[in-house]
C-alpha cells in the first residue's frame, strides 16, 4: 500500500473565504500514484474547515449569510472566548462546517458525485494556515 501526505498552505487576505482546492488535491493525488483509495483533506486549524459542495457564486453567498446568521460575528463581546479575541465566531462556523472530507479514489482519479468539489472554508483569515492531504491506497 502506498502512502501521501502533503500540506497545502493558505494566506487568505480577508477574514473569510471559500476557496475550490480540488485542483490541487488532483495534484496532490497524480503526485501519489496512487489508483484505488481513499484521499482526507482536513483544515489543520480550529478556525477553518473543509468540507464537499458545489462551486456555485450563490450558494456561496448563502453560506455566507446563514454562518453569520448562526454564529454573528459581532458584538464580539458576546463570546466569552473573545477575551483578548475577535474569533469565537470563527470557531463556531468551523464546527458546523465540519473539519475534513474523504473522497475514494477510483482509477487514479477522485470519485465525485455530480457537481462535487472540494473547498477550503476560512473563518478567521489574514493569517497562515495549512490544509493536510493524505492518501492511502494502491
Amino acid at each position: 500500500m502506498r502512502s501521501y501526505r502533503k500540506e497545502l498552505w493558505f494566506n487568505v487576505p480577508t477574514r473569510r473565504a471559500f476557496i475550490n482546492i480540488t485542483p490541487q488535491v488532483e495534484a496532490c493525488l497524480q503526485e501519489s500514484k496512487v489508483k484505488e483509495g481513499l484521499v482526507l483533506v482536513n483544515a489543520m486549524h480550529i478556525t477553518a474547515s473543509v468540507f464537499i459542495n458545489d462551486d456555485e457564486h450563490g450558494l456561496h453567498h448563502d453560506y455566507e449569510h446563514w454562518l453569520e446568521q448562526l454564529a454573528p460575528h459581532a458584538p464580539v463581546s458576546q463570546y466569552q472566548h473573545n477575551v483578548g479575541e475577535d474569533n469565537a465566531d470563527a470557531h463556531m462556523k468551523r464546527q458546523i462546517m465540519g473539519r475534513e472530507a474523504v473522497v475514494a479514489v477510483t482509477e487514479g482519479k477522485l470519485d465525485f458525485g455530480t457537481w462535487e468539489q472540494i473547498f477550503y472554508g476560512e473563518f478567521d483569515g489574514r493569517r497562515k494556515k495549512r490544509v493536510l492531504v493524505k492518501i492511502i491506497g494502491e
